[in-house]
């Protein structure tokens, strides 16, 4: 097996993915435990605060993933020039979108956050979050597009190592602002939101070194000037159905969080402490997915279609074992876990009682994450929104509202309506996996342009 080979096996992609993404949950149950230490109600904010900032980040996603996706492409097919504008395209238009989001967040914190439906007596709590943390919301959007060029081009170590030093900047100064320790000023909740972007910075700051050297050809500063509208037009092709996916699945989760929070505060922390739990489950099998994304987006782009096709299946069946085994761990831990983050006993049996519904959710997500990341690995990204516009609008959104606020059945009822939304997307991808569209597609298109057959042709 060649150097190139053994770096985008799906086991050397995902690795480096997973210990990223366990240190951001280290980072999130860090955040969460200390700030359950200045109260429940900052805990609330936080927990909807970053819902809101997950709606946001899609307009400046759908640039950044389509962009991912392509550059994959690009190099599968030893297209590195292309490949380069690509990353240099993203990067530009995503800090832009980033910068006006910025100053939205900033100068309107309360007013967004009324208008969502916060409780009123959160509101002086969200203001000072929302407007430090979402004015800092340009450094989301380079990090996001310096993070998935240079994940796409096969190294998946080098954001992961960011991430350790970003997590320890993070955790440290959260103590210490919290706390009032190491020479810190006590400063609560505004300390943690201070945090979060000054880490951020610094981990900007080195992805960019990075960045400028990922590539055949480095880039120069001069070169971030660089604009291809044929291939802009490409990222946008596979990109806008990207952000309309996420788009709907966010506002799906504002929409949750919306009806949690009209049921009340103690519902809404215990979903925040909730989320902290179901990002343990699924992390690693997160982790396969998106290592699944990079290693077909190459194997696309090279041609080899029958390995693109098997290899889903594959990722698809560890990760599902994966999932299922967290769960389950979960389960049985998830009481005392609970205890460690509030000692309110309402919020901790709101949590215990959706611990074994989490148990049927993971492999429906799994099953989502994987199968339709292999569909966006190879463009067909409509699909994949058209189905999530359908069952996240009609399932997770109405059926939500309508077992947990109209039946009464609280967020016990929106938690099947998650399950019901994460089983119907994740079928209907897999029946379009199997269906083979895209891969079809594409190898008549290279038979026809005179490419040799080998690796190309498809099992009927």
């Amino acid at each position: 097996m060649t150097e190139k080979a053994k770096k985008l096996t799906l086991w050397a992609l995902a690795w480096p993915i997973f210990i990223e993404l366990f240190l951001q949950f280290l980072l999130g149950a860090a955040d969460t435990l200390m700030v359950s230490r200045i109260s429940d109600d900052a805990v609330a904010v936080v927990g909807f605060s970053n819902q809101l900032f997950s709606a946001v980040t899609t307009l400046f996603v759908t640039v950044a993933s389509g962009a991912g996706i392509l550059i994959a492409q690009k190099l599968g097919a030893r297209k590195s020039e292309d490949a380069r504008t690509i990353g240099i395209m993203s990067l530009t238009v995503s800090c832009t979108i980033g910068l006006a989001l910025s100053v939205v967040l900033y100068l309107f914190p309360k007013q967004i956050s009324s208008w969502l439906q916060l409780p009123d007596e959160l509101l002086p709590l969200a203001e000072t979050y929302v407007s430090i943390v979402g004015g800092g919301m340009v450094l989301v959007a380079v990090m996001s597009a310096l993070s998935t060029a240079i994940r796409n081009t096969g190294n998946t170590k080098g954001p992961m190592f960011i991430a350790i030093g970003m997590n320890v900047v993070h955790v440290v100064m959260n103590y210490g602002f919290i706390f009032g320790e190491l020479g810190f000023p006590e400063w609560g909740l505004k300390g943690v939101a201070l945090s979060t972007v000054i880490s951020r910075l610094l981990a900007v700051l080195v992805l960019l070194f990075m960045f400028l050297h990922a590539f055949v050809r480095p880039i120069r500063l001069r070169d971030l000037k660089q604009f291809d509208r044929g291939l802009f037009g490409e990222i946008m092709r596979i990109g806008w159905p990207l952000g309309v996916n996420m788009s709907c699945w966010v506002f799906s989760q504002m929409a949750i969080y919306a009806y949690i929070a009209m049921i009340g505060s103690s519902e809404l922390a215990a979903r925040t402490y909730m989320n902290t739990l179901e990002s343990f489950c699924f992390m690693l099998g997160y982790s396969i997915a998106l290592a699944l994304q990079i290693q077909i987006a190459h194997l696309f782009g090279a041609g080899r279609m029958r390995e693109a096709y098997k290899t889903a299946y594959r990722a698809l069946g560890i990760g599902l074992s994966i999932v299922i085994v967290n769960a389950a761990i979960i389960y049985m831990i998830g009481k005392p876990v609970l205890g460690l983050f509030t000692k309110d006993e309402a919020i901790i049996a709101f949590g215990v009682s959706l611990l074994g519904l989490n148990i049927l959710l993971q492999p429906g997500k799994m099953l989502n994450m994987a199968i339709q990341n292999a569909l966006n690995a190879v463009g067909d990204t409509r699909f994949t929104m058209w189905i999530s516009l359908g069952s996240l609008s009609i399932i997770a959104s109405g059926v939500s509202y309508w077992l947990g606020i109209g039946l009464g059945w609280g967020l016990t009822g929106i938690y099947i309506a998650m399950i019901l939304d994460e089983y119907v997307r994740g079928t209907l991808a897999l029946i379009r996996w199997r269906g083979r569209k895209k891969l079809r597609e594409a190898a008549g298109e290279m038979s026809e342009g005179n490419v040799s057959a080998s690796g190309i042709r498809l099992e009927a």
